[in-house]
């Protein structure tokens, strides 16, 4: 959790005063944090991740874009 934690260092710093609309509001860092599920143990997380890329596996979308970038790029 601790090298997970470096993640939202570059976004922290510029975020206070920052003009950019992405910055507005006091959401940016937790979404961010949510989407990179810090929040989780080691553990959860590689669980989390292993059921995500067997939902990929089995996904007939996921089977689409694997032909579609071979036809296109050969890319398998």
């Amino acid at each position: 959790a601790a090298r997970r934690s470096g993640l939202t260092r570059p976004i922290r710093v510029p975020a206070p005063g920052s003009q950019l609309p992405c910055f507005h509001g006091s959401s940016t860092i937790r979404n961010l944090k949510e989407r990179f599920h810090m929040n989780m143990t080691e553990e959860q997380l590689q669980l989390l991740i292993e059921q995500m890329v067997d939902g990929s596996m089995r996904s007939i979308t996921t089977k689409l874009y694997d032909g579609f970038q071979y036809l296109t790029n050969g890319i398998m």
